[in-house]
């Protein structure tokens, strides 16, 4: 059957990662393959290395003790990723999904999301993390390679979750928003929502007949469509509408420029999924 793929480190976006997963699941009427990756260098003792600085007796001695720590350290992380995926088994059952599969694998997510994303539909995964900074709104650490590296679209859920009944496409008309659009048309998994599509930042007539045919295309698939042109910047406007419009979804095009570009001007992609409210559903 096909799947979607949930990944999860048991911190506190793992219940919103379940309820849009499964709302996800009935909406595309797919499986589910819960995946929980263990790092080795967060599994790994970062202590201090005092071999060079103290008599070989005892060097010999502390080497042995790191080890003996390492592995109670890597068998408690082991063990830990047992109950998260036990537990996102019961969670998930729960909540009506029967086709499940917990998957354990050792690596890096971005390595092992690699191998395993492309026979998936769809990635879900939280905004942040077990080691993210939640005081400061940071994004989890992983977060943005990931959706660098996707091939599949990747969903990233807010900390609550909410019914799902309005979305926004953020359209820029470059080809990761056009590739979003005909998912939106030939999925399940928006059908019957009410769809809002607004084109932000430079507004000229060009920019507008391309947003109305992009309107057209998804009212002729059966979308009640609200279209809307507004220049301004564009992270402050598409956040403007989300709380305006009631917005429960957003659907947006990811980086669409070089990395040295976003390092020197910034990346909308970025400040939208920091400070975005509601879950972001991603493209590349």
């Amino acid at each position: 059957m096909s799947h979607i793929l949930t990944c999860t480190d048991g911190s506190l976006y793992a219940p919103s990662v379940y309820q849009h997963s499964a709302w996800v699941a009935k909406q595309m009427n797919v499986g589910i393959k819960v995946l929980h990756v263990l790092d080795p260098h967060r599994e790994r003792c970062h202590g201090i290395d005092y071999t060079g600085t103290i008599g070989f007796d005892a060097s010999i001695e502390l080497t042995e003790e790191l080890v003996k720590l390492e592995e109670s350290q890597a068998r408690i992380a082991r063990l830990k990723g047992t109950a998260i995926l036990e537990d996102a088994d019961k969670q998930l059952r729960a909540l009506g999904i029967t086709e499940l599969e917990e998957l354990q694998r050792h690596g890096s997510l971005v390595d092992t999301l690699e191998e395993l994303e492309p026979s998936a539909e769809l990635v879900v995964l939280g905004k942040r993390g077990e080691h993210a900074d939640f005081a400061k709104g940071h994004l989890g650490g992983e977060i943005e390679r990931v959706i660098r590296a996707s091939v599949r679209p990747v969903l990233v859920t807010s900390r609550a979750y909410k019914p799902i009944e309005r979305f926004l496409i953020a359209y820029d008309g470059g080809p990761s928003i056009n590739k979003a659009i005909d998912f939106v048309i030939s999925n399940p998994l928006l059908k019957g929502l009410h769809c809002h599509i607004l084109r932000a930042g430079h507004v000229d007539d060009t920019a507008k007949w391309y947003l109305e045919e992009a309107a057209t295309r998804l009212r002729d698939a059966g979308f009640l469509v609200v279209a809307a042109a507004q220049p301004g910047p564009a992270e402050e406007i598409i956040s403007s509408v989300i709380k305006a419009s009631d917005i429960d979804l957003l659907v947006m095009g990811a980086y669409g420029h070089s990395p040295i570009r976003q390092f020197i001007l910034g990346s909308t992609t970025t400040t939208m999924v920091r400070t975005c409210m509601v879950p972001v559903l991603m493209f590349r």
